[in-house]
């Protein structure tokens, strides 16, 4: 029996209500707020409409997570993962034109911390599953539905301890779609390239350390460990890691040169990027491996010199470079500052091939008929790093048709993030036909 409500119908007050229970991850448990609420939230929209839920705390108090299976067709096929993060990134509401937890719908957007990481896609999510439940939908294959903690900062209480310690949850799963891809960007009149992520950089933070002798501040000293630190600091912020063109990156250039006549000559990549306009800051980040001082610490007083200080580097790195990337930095950093990681998860990347990928472009194509697939590599990181553990192809995938004119790259982690009413709606269109053939 066919439900008179659509996913459709639901997909923007589902949007707005997730993005009012605020979910911030500022990295430090003592201070992550709203996971639980929302994973309850989730919990009672998709048991509502009659699925079997398993709310599972991951490693630490209120660190919640929501999973559900739909039966498919065919149980001797492999099963797909449909993944998304309930966590969001800290928002200063004093920067911003509408309170970031207001979930407002205004101006033809929603607005607010999360509209397009990821709340957008959690919404598209339910939405369909909620749609599928009702209506008694079978689709070809199982379907896991996963909505998850800590992604925000890593994983660490999310995905990888859920993929060490419940693998049982991801049983049978072999495809994986998540964040970030889908997206649109308009090549001419009336006709878009829609990108799929099919990898992503690696994340290494770093903590840099380097130690001195103390003393008064009022002395000469030539073993001042801030001085090391700093200098260090410097030197990394500063260099040029080397262009490092991936196979993904290269078909993407493949692609793009096929789509718009644009060139990519390899003695001015970055120059040819920039003519993708305000795509260019999302693509230009997977030409080089990056490594950005975020954080220092050091001293207690102004006029002592202290023993130790600290940094924090953010460090991408490209698929294939880990042991150069590694090497450069040790020089950079000299002989008297040592490091350790804080995270280091490596880079993820499959192939833009196969019946996933096919139905990704052809569930596009029914809302878009000119819609065009391309992949591409992510400079951030996902929850992929820790399905791609359990041998999963990953795929970034979370669609909407964009206006021409809105930086999407922007509203990650930026002020105003929105995201367009109807994109939203077209994604969860797009998202119902791919899921049922797929």
């Amino acid at each position: 029996m066919t439900s008179s409500i659509t996913a459709q119908d639901e997909v923007v007050e589902l949007a707005s209500e997730l993005i009012r229970i605020d979910t911030t991850n500022t990295g430090d448990p003592d201070t992550v707020t709203g996971e639980r609420e929302a994973a309850e939230y989730v919990a009672a929209k998709l048991s509502e409409v009659g699925f079997e839920i398993e709310m599972i705390e991951s490693g630490a108090a209120r660190r919640d997570n929501v999973f559900c299976r739909l039966t498919g067709a065919d149980p001797t096929r492999d099963a797909l993962l449909v993944h998304g993060h309930l966590d969001v990134v800290p928002a200063d509401a004093s920067e911003w034109s509408v309170h970031p937890f207001s979930g407002a719908v205004q101006d033809g957007y929603v607005w607010g911390r999360g509209a397009v990481d990821m709340k957008d896609m959690v919404a598209m999510t339910i939405a369909v599953a909620r749609q599928y439940k009702r209506d008694g939908t079978v689709p070809p294959r199982d379907i896991v539905f996963a909505f998850l903690a800590d992604e925000e900062a890593g994983g660490k209480y999310g995905a990888h301890w859920l993929v060490k310690n419940r693998p049982d949850l991801f049983e049978g799963c072999t495809e994986a779609v998540g964040e970030v891809g889908g997206f649109s960007m308009t090549l001419a009149e009336d006709r878009r390239a829609y990108f799929i992520e099919t990898a992503e950089k690696g994340i290494a933070w770093m903590r840099l350390h380097a130690r001195g002798k103390p003393g008064h501040g009022s002395f000469i000293h030539d073993d001042n460990a801030v001085t090391h630190l700093a200098e260090a600091v410097a030197r990394l912020g500063n260099h040029r890691f080397p262009l490092t063109i991936t196979d993904t990156v290269r078909a993407f250039m493949e692609h793009m040169t096929e789509l718009t006549g644009l060139e990519f000559p390899e003695d001015d990549i970055e120059g040819s990027l920039a003519k993708l306009g305000p795509l260019a800051r999302l693509v230009g980040a997977c030409v080089r491996d990056s490594a950005n001082p975020t954080m220092l610490s050091a001293g207690y007083k102004a006029n002592v010199i202290p023993s130790s200080a600290e940094a924090t580097i953010d460090c991408r790195v490209l698929p294939g470079r880990q042991e150069a990337f590694l090497a450069e930095v040790d020089e950079l950093l000299g002989p008297d500052v040592t490091r350790s990681w804080i995270t280091d998860l490596p880079p993820v990347e499959t192939t833009f091939d196969g019946p996933l990928v096919e139905a990704m472009a052809a569930a596009l194509r029914t809302e878009d008929p000119t819609a065009v697939t391309v992949p591409y590599l992510l400079s951030a990181g996902t929850d992929a790093k820790a399905f791609a553990e359990l041998g999963m192809r990953c795929f970034g995938f979370a669609p909407l048709r964009l206006p021409p004119d809105l930086d999407f790259a922007s509203l990650f982690h930026g002020i105003d993030e929105r995201v367009p009413v109807d994109a939203l709606q077209f994604g969860t269109r797009v998202l119902d036909t791919f899921l049922r053939s797929s």
